[in-house]
């Protein structure tokens, strides 16, 4: 697409519409610009939802403010002492984000960017572009290609956002930014982890991510970021692995997002919902692929007689493991207990399947147990096993595996509609009055060992839950 196109597109697009009649309304001795991301996205033909404006001639704050007031967002500050403001719109899915000029004129604040890429700029008043550091001929040429060492210095979280935008187009990197990240690799940890974790959620956002976690690490980039994943190169192929344990964990992740391309829109709808962290399902569901057998290089034994690589209740080590990593990270509760979750149960879906008498009550334990990530971690177990061949897993073992899982699946859909929520049957104070007992680990057991005979069917109302119960007596 050429650049005459690309003015077309935003002359038209209803987001910019309204920026546009506002400033004529209201602002009109402002100097207004749009920037980076909208221009980039336009010019490769894709959807853009978050439109960056520069503003001059005003102040950045107050213009800020009013926009939101006429257009009925939510204003909040991202940056007072940068003034960056952001607007998300009525919708919750358009964005506006307002930044005050950084120097003396467009140029110089164009200069002072990350990427070329992203250094773009279109007048809203002229609609004359603004391209000084070449990045229209990088888009067209595919590259990732930085304007100044310094700027990387001065800023080190953009080192990880020229992965995220590697991730988000596929794009190869410049040479000399490579070397560049390799130098100064180690001055991410300045940046807040707040800033990592949304720039590596939008990483594993990018269909490329499973790409740009490769580069990534030859870059010295990721060991500095997740430290974690250093420890999978320790596990060599085996007879159940074609891979090393690391290239294993990259590959996941690569067949996640190709499971997802070849989904029902049912299922790519469910992964693309926003549940925590303001980033998508699928984003932090190829986050647990890189990271689903972390348990293994403390787990690991090589049998003497056999020579076979055993990993036993790496999952659950695993699990625990990453509570610790993501608390840490201080990512919400919510997304830390989604990763050990589908870290935890990551071979469940399997284990399921390998059940000699696999019925309907087999299968409605598991989506009971599994509650509203049943989809993520049949996801989570075809791209496993996808990625995990060898001397003793040969092609037909696979292709059974991926139907079954395909079935599993399939059944989820079918009753996912029909389902309803377990009764409590009994509560904490009713088990203690029937056992005479006070708050324990023992009644703790009891009422888990009670959740269990529920979601296997085989206690289902009050009367059964209080004789399994007097029993224990």
């Amino acid at each position: 697409m050429n650049m005459n196109k690309v003015v077309e597109k935003i002359k038209k697009d209803e987001v910019i519409a309204l920026i546009t009649n506002y400033v004529q309304d209201h602002a009109n001795d402002a100097e207004i610009y749009l920037v980076g991301g909208v221009l980039r996205d336009f010019y490769l033909g894709k959807e853009n939802f978050d439109k960056d404006i520069i503003v001059d001639k005003v102040n950045a704050e107050e213009f800020a403010k009013k926009l939101a007031k006429s257009l009925h967002a939510t204003f909040i500050t991202l940056d007072d002492e940068n003034k960056i403001y952001r607007l998300v719109l009525k919708d919750k899915i358009n964005v506006i984000d307002v930044a005050a000029l950084s120097g003396n004129s467009i140029e110089e604040d164009l200069k002072r960017r990350d990427l070329t890429i992203n250094s773009i700029a279109l007048s809203l008043k002229t609609l004359e572009i603004f391209d000084v550091t070449g990045g229209i001929n990088d888009l067209k040429s595919k590259k990732i290609r930085h304007i100044c060492e310094q700027n990387f210095i001065d800023d080190p979280l953009r080192l990880l956002r020229v992965y995220r935008f590697q991730a988000t187009l596929g794009f190869d990197l410049d040479e000399e930014l490579v070397k560049i990240i390799l130098n100064h690799a180690p001055k991410i940890r300045k940046s807040a982890v707040e800033r990592i974790n949304y720039e590596l959620l939008k990483l594993f956002s990018g269909n490329f991510s499973a790409k740009a976690l490769v580069k990534m690490d030859e870059a010295g980039l990721l060991k500095e970021i997740l430290p974690i994943s250093q420890e999978l190169k320790k596990i060599p192929p085996n007879l159940h692995h074609h891979l090393d344990l690391f290239s294993h964990s990259i590959e996941t992740v690569k067949q996640i997002q190709k499971i997802y391309e070849k989904s029902s829109p049912e299922v790519q709808s469910h992964l693309q919902q926003i549940d925590f962290g303001g980033i998508t399902r699928l984003a932090h569901l190829k986050l647990v692929g890189f990271l689903h057998d972390i348990g293994k290089p403390d787990t690991w034994t090589i049998e003497e007689d056999t020579g076979k690589h055993r990993f036993i209740k790496h999952d659950d080590v695993g699990s625990k493991m990453s509570i610790k990593i993501f608390k840490k990270a201080k990512f919400s509760k919510k997304q830390t207990d989604y990763i050990a979750k589908m870290i935890k149960f990551h071979i469940y879906p399997s284990h399921v399947l390998a059940a000699p008498d696999i019925s309907d009550k087999i299968y409605m334990r598991f989506i009971r147990k599994m509650g509203n990530e049943v989809i993520d971690i049949i996801v989570l177990a075809m791209a496993d096993r996808l990625s995990a061949q060898g001397v003793e897993i040969t092609p037909k073992i696979v292709e059974k595996n991926i139907n079954d899982l395909a079935s599993l699946l399939n059944y989820y859909l079918t009753v996912q509609n029909f389902l309803k929520p377990l009764p409590k049957l009994l509560s904490g104070n009713e088990i203690m009055e029937l056992l005479n007992m006070q708050p324990s680990k023992e009644l703790g057991n009891i009422v888990k060992s009670l959740k269990e005979l529920q979601l296997s069917g085989e206690i289902t109302t009050k009367e059964e839950a209080i004789a399994f119960v007097s029993g224990l007596a």
